[in-house]
C-alpha cells in the first residue's frame, strides 16, 4: 500500500507562523505534524509515500528530502498556486499513487490511530473508507455518520481527514481543482463508500492555540512515560 499526505494547503488561521512555515512542519513537542504520519506509516510497512504542495512547497522538500532519512521513499506533486483542494490534488498525484487501493492522511492533523488499521481495511467494491471522529467543540455540526458499515450524509460525526480510497474513484475526476465533498455526494448516494469510527485521540491542528494544546498534551505524556 502507498500513502498520500496532503500538505497543500496555505493554513490561513495559522498566521502568522505559516508566513514562513508550511502547517505540516509546525512542531509539536520538537516534531513536526507531518513527521508523525511518516514515522507511523513506516511502522506499518507503508514506505512509499506521495507528498503534495502547493504553498511553501520547496521548505516541505528541502526538510523532507526523499525521505531516506525516515526509512521511506517521498514523491512529491507540486500544485498550483492556491492548491487544488482535496479531490483535485489526489486526481493530479494519481500517476504516483499506482492501482492500488492508497492511504490518505492530512498533514495538518494529529491522531493515535494505529496506521495498521489502513492497511487491513477491506474495501470490497467500495471506492473508499472514511474514518470518522466525534465532533469537536470547533466543529459541532459534524460531517457524516455511519450506517450499516456505509457513509452516510447525515452529519453525527466528523471526518478526520484519514481514509483509504481506490484509484478508480478519481480517475474520472478533472485534473484541475476540486473538492471532494461534491463527490462524496454522489458515492454516498450509490452506497459506494465505507465509514470506520476513529477509536483513537484525534485532533485537527488549525489554530495556534490548538497547536499549543497538542504540544502542551504530547510533553506531558512524555513526561509522565519517562
Amino acid at each position: 500500500m502507498k500513502a498520500m499526505i496532503l500538505a497543500a494547503g496555505r493554513g490561513e488561521r495559522m498566521r502568522p507562523l505559516t508566513d514562513t512555515t508550511p502547517k505540516p512542519l509546525l512542531k509539536v513537542n520538537d516534531k513536526s505534524l507531518i513527521e508523525y504520519h511518516i514515522e507511523k506509516l513506516r511502522n506499518v510497512g507503508i514506505t512509499e509515500l506521495v507528498i503534495n504542495h502547493a504553498w511553501l512547497g520547496n521548505v516541505i522538500e528541502e526538510r523532507l528530502g526523499d525521505g531516506k532519512k525516515y526509512g521511506v521513499h517521498i514523491s512529491y506533486s507540486p500544485e498550483q498556486p492556491g492548491g487544488l483542494e482535496t479531490a483535485g490534488g489526489i486526481r493530479h498525484a494519481l500517476h504516483l499513487l499506482g492501482d492500488a487501493p492508497f492511504a490518505v492522511v492530512n498533514g495538518d492533523v494529529y491522531c493515535e490511530l494505529d496506521y495498521g488499521e489502513l492497511v487491513r481495511t477491506e474495501l470490497g467494491e467500495a471506492l473508499g473508507c472514511l474514518y470518522l471522529t466525534d465532533n469537536p467543540d470547533f466543529h459541532p455540526e459534524g460531517d457524516f455518520s455511519i450506517r450499516d458499515g456505509y457513509l452516510s450524509s447525515d452529519r453525527e460525526l466528523t471526518f478526520s481527514g484519514i481514509a483509504v480510497y481506490r484509484p478508480e474513484a478519481f480517475r474520472d475526476i478533472p485534473d484541475e481543482r476540486a473538492k471532494l465533498k461534491p463527490y462524496f455526494d454522489g458515492w454516498i448516494a450509490k452506497k459506494q463508500l465505507l465509514a470506520r469510527y476513529l477509536q483513537a485521540y484525534w485532533c485537527d491542528v488549525g489554530t495556534p492555540e490548538r497547536l499549543c494544546s497538542l504540544d502542551l498534551r504530547l510533553r506531558k505524556m512524555n513526561k509522565a512515560e519517562a
